[in-house]
């Protein structure tokens, strides 16, 4: 019998301070400022003060290597967190491979995700400032139930924008945003302006991140007493799921190992970058160099197929103009399983590191990775998320790339949720259902048309 290796921190050891990579890029990568959506002209801290709290602010645009984590943001990780490092060794034999393979392991939070460790902090910081209500978009359910759960730690009505394809995919994260208090509503929908000016010219629509944030941002623009939240993207994100990759750095010396390959989904960026950033920080200050691979849907392959310009966060062109990878701000993904991955665009920083060659990124179909996921399932006995099955799918090709070679490297990835809210995906694959989109070469190059 195979045993299962973990490695766990005690509860002294949970990160006291969040890494900013922002500190530690080299010289000729630097950040490209955020423009208003109207003048063009770069953002500055009061023309985001009506969507954020000025503590997130602060830290959208800090040069600090780190940043403490507030008492009552780390009381409420020690739930959940440290998060366990495990040596998947069942797969190991099941490939055959002379790689060693593990994984952190992000679904035993309150939401089985890795998003609550920004949920919780960009709750905390909003209560602080006085904000009554956040409105928020979600893709496949994740983000909205992680947000959910935080603004019922702290007291704060949730507004959610529910992309409809996975509104219909996937309605137990619907009721798990319901139970926790959050009113939920999809998107495109009839509660805004631009919802309603996109079901008027497609009745039909699947829905977007991009259009789900212009109906969050619409509907806080519209309150006095609301704030916008995003999950993924944007800088402070990143910074607050470093947690993931700093935790990982001491559960990698406690197994006597240290990864050559690190490999995590991508979307909008935020689990990639909690797993990467710190490793990749270590790189820049002089350390150790690893293979960093971002693994993205090919039926919404940004950093793959996309296109390095400024471009619009949303659809309806309110939210911040971003230099980052991009599809083009109208494009609208085909309704895949993994509703986590299905943005337009990708993280400034993640796209920044990406352009610099400092990363990788591959684009894989949905039917591999849902191969990956059940063989995962079969032999580590975790369902994993069909995001998390992207990050699988690499994992096991470079193991397989070892069995090949005969090379023993040590394969590091994030598995940043579990699927049991995505039982339909699993039921569509093992009955032969599920299918694969055709990359979409001729929309993208409409939609880029229009970017910027």
């Amino acid at each position: 019998m195979v045993e299962r290796t973990r490695f766990m921190l005690d509860e002294e050891k949970i990160p006291r301070f969040w890494y900013n990579i922002a500190a530690d890029l080299p010289a000729g990568v630097e950040q490209s400022p955020p423009l208003h959506p109207m003048t063009h002209q770069p953002l500055t801290p009061p023309d985001l003060a009506p969507l954020f709290p000025m503590a997130l602010i602060m830290q959208e645009v800090s040069t600090e290597r780190e940043i403490e984590i507030p008492g009552p943001v780390r009381d409420i990780y020690t739930t959940f967190r440290p998060s366990p490092l495990v040596r998947a060794r069942r797969l190991e034999k099941a490939l055959d491979t002379p790689a060693h393979i593990y994984f952190k392991y992000e679904g035993l939070s309150p939401a089985g995700s890795h998003k609550p460790n920004t949920a919780i902090a960009q709750a905390f910081y909003n209560k602080e400032e006085g904000i009554k209500r956040i409105a928020t978009e979600t893709g496949a359910g994740q983000w909205g139930s992680a947000l959910a759960a935080a603004g019922a730690m702290f007291g704060i009505e949730v507004k959610v924008y529910m992309v409809r394809a996975s509104y219909n995919q996937k309605p137990y994260r619907r009721i798990l945003m319901e139970t926790y208090g959050a009113s939920v509503v999809a998107s495109p929908s009839m509660d805004t302006e631009s919802g309603r000016a996109i079901l008027a010219q497609h009745p039909d629509s699947p829905g977007s991140l991009g259009i789900a944030i212009s109906e969050a941002v619409e509907d806080t623009m519209k309150r006095d007493d609301t704030h916008y939240s995003l999950g993924s993207v944007l800088n402070h994100v990143m910074l607050h799921q470093t947690v993931i990759g700093e935790e990982s750095i001491l559960q990698m010396e406690m197994a006597g190992e240290e990864p050559d390959v690190i490999i995590a989904c991508a979307g909008g960026g935020s689990n990639f970058a909690g797993l990467a950033f710190p490793w990749v920080g270590r790189t820049l200050r002089g350390g150790r160099k690893y293979q960093v691979i971002a693994v993205e849907p090919l039926a919404a392959p940004s950093l793959t197929r996309g296109k390095y310009m400024y471009d619009y966060g949303d659809t309806a062109k309110m939210a911040p103009v971003a230099k980052m990878y991009t599809l083009g701000h109208d494009f609208v993904p085909e309704p895949i399983h993994a509703g986590g991955l299905r943005y337009h665009g990708m993280s400034p920083l993640v796209s920044l590191l990406k352009h610099h060659n400092l990363i990788e990124a591959r684009s894989v179909h949905q039917i591999p990775c849902f191969q990956a996921g059940v063989l995962f399932a079969r032999n580590e006995g975790i369902l994993p998320a069909p995001e998390s099955t992207h990050a699988i799918r690499a994992a096991i090709d470079v193991a397989l790339d070892c069995k090949a070679s005969g090379e023993a490297k040590v394969i590091l990835f994030n598995l940043s949720g579990h699927g049991h809210f995505d039982l339909s995906a699993y039921e569509a694959y093992l009955s032969g259902k599920l299918e694969d989109y055709e990359y979409p070469a001729k929309e993208i190059k409409e939609a880029l048309a229009h970017a910027g």
